[in-house]
């Protein structure tokens, strides 16, 4: 036997425990367990109680797993039932490397580490590892790197005789077969044959950082999408609609409607005068509305009671004013003279009416000939936009509040060991680099009418990113990255986000210029309420143009669509380019370009320069991109492309 014990870690994951570690029971019986039944072989080197949450599960488990003196096993007891406050399931399933089915709900390796999910009670925890521990050293020092050959010298009777017990369970190492004489079918004692769960093309296909660069793809595993393809998926995979209630005020501005709205009361909801005039009363029986008639009292636009109008008698009246009660109609006050005054010459006592073609209810805004009471007066899917008529129409019938679909929370994230901060005093030591898409990103969503969360900068380590983006799905729902998912070996987020976070990446490369390794993928979260969410993410290029130009096309679009708009993307016109463009035989290029309207012959683009990917002036005034088609040649001065607006477009 190796003199050297192997290292257990028992993770308590207990609110109750937390806040009182004496009501615990599970860690010392399972550590007593180690002690009494692991035949001299453990050492329970560490135990922690942690709060049921996924982050803080998570973090635990990584330290133990993650650093150079690594535990051999890790043993959770707790949060494994079906309540909306058990999490161990959803906070240590997506850190596992290989899964291994058939031990316990959630079981498998990351890096060396093997690692268990128990469950809380402290008899069904120490049943399930007595179960299981005698095969465990064997499982574990195959985890930790020893030679799989060796260790089988002696066939399956030999491992189980040196365990102690006869085969009880699936084997957690991977199903294998070996060209030495002898074939693992094994019919005997009820041994089952392991059975892959999953199916190939589920598998994820990223690099595995821990083989190092000398096994990485030296070609993308990823096929090439068209850009309408890859906006497609986009599309498809954004996660359903949410509604909430919403005040109407101005911070309602850029939401959409998520149900018709209803008029609770008419407007106007009084008679009103649409002049300054004299209001009066005719009918067909009445004297001509042509004489001298006395002004008995005055309406102005304030709240208030104003007294009856009789026939014969005329009141002084303002725009907007109700008229008084019995008043058919105003005149003009273009249409009368004044024929005495009081005797301090300040009110009209008299006024003569100098036409006698009044008609009744002209000059007159009638109850509801605005709107009417119970009218349909904004419908599902409108957007409450800056220009102001919506929210004056809400406001016009009294509505406090309205439900709409709820805008997205974006997170933007850079990455890279070179990448330092914008404004960092001093000059850059050789290959740092100023971080200008962040803040650049942020701009464009904030543009958009998005609340961003600053997500700051992750280094090229798989554990950094790994921990960032986990942080940021609690924040946002939606996350933009900028960098590491090209070719290198310390791109790693195609693989921290299907190997650590247990997402799926729709598509991996685009064919388009700039933004090829334009990467989409779905990440599962489970919020703090124990709700089941999805997490969309976008890595776009590090190179700014590309990270700008496919910022635009993609993510623009899904937040749009997350916000309840039917119709999503920038805006598509035809423009006159104003000199020869060349193509790309290859790629369909988005070039950056000044879009202006002409005085007669409609809208004109100006590229604003040289397109490289990593040139920032070329975004500079830029409101536009030049839809260039992947062929030979080029687009000659004066020809008509289609073009998509990024913002205004200038007048002339």
């Amino acid at each position: 036997m190796n003199p050297e014990k192997l290292r257990a870690a028992i993770l308590i994951v207990s609110d109750t425990a937390f806040q009182d570690p004496s009501t615990d029971r599970s860690g010392a019986l399972l550590a007593d367990t180690f002690a009494r039944e692991g035949g001299d072989q453990w050492v329970v080197s560490e135990r922690q109680i942690v709060r049921d949450d996924v982050l803080a599960i998570q973090r635990q488990v990584t330290a133990w797993c993650d650093r150079s003196d690594y535990i051999n096993l890790v043993v959770t007891t707790g949060g494994t039932g079906f309540t909306g406050k058990d999490n161990t399931p959803e906070g240590v399933g997506p850190l596992i490397h290989k899964h291994a089915s058939g031990l316990m709900p959630i079981a498998g390796v990351r890096n060396k580490t093997i690692i268990i999910t128990l469950p809380g009670s402290p008899k069904g925890a120490q049943e399930n590892l007595l179960s299981i521990l005698k095969q465990l050293p064997h499982a574990c020092k195959q985890a930790a790197g020893e030679d799989s050959r060796a260790a089988h010298a002696g066939g399956v009777e030999a491992l189980e005789e040196q365990a102690g017990t006869g085969n009880m369970i699936p084997s957690i190492h991977h199903q294998h077969s070996h060209a030495h004489g002898h074939h693992h079918t094994h019919s005997h004692g009820g041994h089952t044959v392991p059975k892959a769960h999953t199916n190939p093309a589920d598998r994820p296909i990223s690099n595995d950082p821990k083989e190092g660069p000398t096994q990485r793809y030296r070609e993308s595993p990823y096929p090439m999408n068209s850009v309408d393809e890859a906006l497609q998926l986009v599309l498809e995979n954004t996660p359903p609609l949410k509604t909430t209630r919403y005040p109407v005020k101005d911070h309602l501005v850029g939401h959409v409607l998520a149900e018709d709205v209803q008029a609770d009361e008419p407007v106007p909801a009084f008679r009103a005068s649409i002049v300054d005039g004299y209001a009066i009363t005719v009918s067909k029986d009445a004297p001509s509305s042509k004489g001298i008639f006395p002004v008995v009292s005055v309406s102005h636009a304030t709240p208030g009671e104003t007294s009856p109008l009789e026939l014969g008698q005329i009141a002084r009246i303002t725009t907007g004013a109700p008229l008084p009660p019995k008043a058919t109609s105003v005149v003009m006050v273009e249409d009368t003279v004044i024929r005495s005054t009081t005797e301090n010459s300040q009110e009209e006592k008299e006024v003569e009416i100098l036409t006698d073609a009044i008609k009744p209810g002209e000059n007159v805004r009638e109850v509801g000939s605005d709107v009417k009471a119970g009218e349909t007066i904004l419908k599902k899917g409108e957007e409450i936009t800056a220009i102001g008529g919506e929210l004056g129409l809400l406001a016009s019938v009294g509505k406090k509040e309205v439900s709409v679909y709820q805008k997205p929370v974006v997170g933007v994230l850079s990455t890279g060991d070179e990448i330092v901060q914008h404004d960092r005093p001093g000059p850059l030591r050789l290959g740092e680099v100023r971080d200008t898409n962040r803040p650049t990103i942020m701009a464009a969503v904030k543009g958009w009418g998005y609340e961003v969360v600053d997500l700051g900068i992750a280094k090229d380590k798989q554990t950094s990113l790994e921990h960032s983006l986990r942080t940021a799905m609690r924040s946002a729902s939606v996350i933009i990255t900028t960098g590491g998912v090209s070719m290198g070996e310390l791109d790693l987020l195609k693989p921290t986000i299907e190997r650590s976070l247990g997402g799926t990446i729709h598509f991996g490369r685009v064919s388009m210029k700039p933004g090829k390794p334009t990467t989409f993928a779905t990440v599962p979260f489970k919020t703090d309420a124990g709700l089941h969410e999805t997490r969309l993410m976008f890595s776009l290029p590090g190179n700014p143009a590309s990270a700008i130009v496919t910022s635009h096309l993609f993510v623009l679009p899904a937040l749009q669509k997350m916000s309840g708009l039917v119709r999503v993307g920038m805006e598509r016109v035809l423009v006159m380019v104003e000199h020869d463009v060349s193509l790309d035989p290859k790629r369909s290029e988005y070039h950056r370009v000044v879009v202006t309207a002409g005085r007669d012959e409609g809208l004109k683009a100006t590229s604003t320069g040289g397109q490289r990917s990593s040139r920032v002036g070329s975004l500079k005034s830029a409101n536009g991109l030049l839809c260039l088609p992947a062929r030979e040649g080029k687009v000659g001065k004066g020809e008509k492309v289609e073009a998509l607006l990024m913002g205004r477009v200038r007048g002339f």
